[in-house]
């Protein structure tokens, strides 16, 4: 029996809504940026993004972040075996918002190869010292020449998990974070601030992704 011309048509439509149905993570892909992701949060939000998204992390050394064995842990380490596991993750080289401070070997271009394509950045560059200002404020400014459209979302402890974390100048602290998150509320144009319990990594991770998936739904 020969197939009509409509049935084909029909069968031929069926066929595409079907495929795009099946295969909407690659429709939904997002890039997703994280400034400081070397650390035990990073890591467990990369590793949770890997089924359909690609993750960048900016280090400030990615020949000692990836090296098989930890050399130092001043400027972020995931190991040999993590990128393995892992192929959806890469490492690039950034300033970190201190020039003076360079310790990567190949940071130019940073905001080229990973800020431009980002459909969303995550700051969770650790410590709460000025260099906390400095890369949350080199984050923005990069952002709005590169690429103002990606959702910015700062990421800080609860009150009571920076007590416990870094006791000490705890006010001094706090009005630290308050401003990175006033400056990226200020500056950008899509942007989320959330405060998670830095002792529940899976929980965090829950609501991180849940605003990457929220995302990718409207893509």
């Amino acid at each position: 029996m020969r197939v009509g011309s409509n049935m084909c048509s029909t069968l031929t439509g069926t066929l595409l809504m079907w495929l795009l149905v099946s295969n909407s993570s690659l429709v939904s892909a997002l890039n997703v940026v994280l400034p400081g992701g070397t650390g035990p949060l990073g890591q467990a939000l990369a590793t949770r993004l890997g089924d359909q998204h690609d993750v960048t992390m900016l280090c400030r050394n990615a020949f000692l972040a990836k090296a098989p064995s930890r050399v130092s842990g001043d400027f972020g380490w995931v190991g040999e075996r993590y990128l393995r596991r892992n192929p959806h993750v890469k490492l690039r080289d950034w300033d970190a918002g201190d020039l003076l401070d360079i310790v990567g070997c190949d940071w130019l271009g940073w905001q080229d190869d990973a800020l431009a394509k980002a459909d969303v950045v995550v700051h969770l560059v650790g410590g709460y010292t000025e260099q906390r200002l400095m890369a949350c404020e080199r984050v923005v400014r990069e952002s709005l020449a590169f690429n103002t459209n990606a959702l910015q979302v700062t990421v800080s402890p609860t009150d009571e998990a920076l007590v416990a974390l870094s006791p000490g100048m705890v006010t001094l602290k706090k009005q630290r974070l308050q401003t990175c998150e006033d400056m990226v509320k200020s500056n950008c144009l899509n942007s989320e601030c959330m405060r998670l319990d830095a002792f529940q990594i899976e929980r965090a991770c829950d609501k991180l992704q849940k605003v990457v998936e929220s995302l990718a739904a409207e893509a």
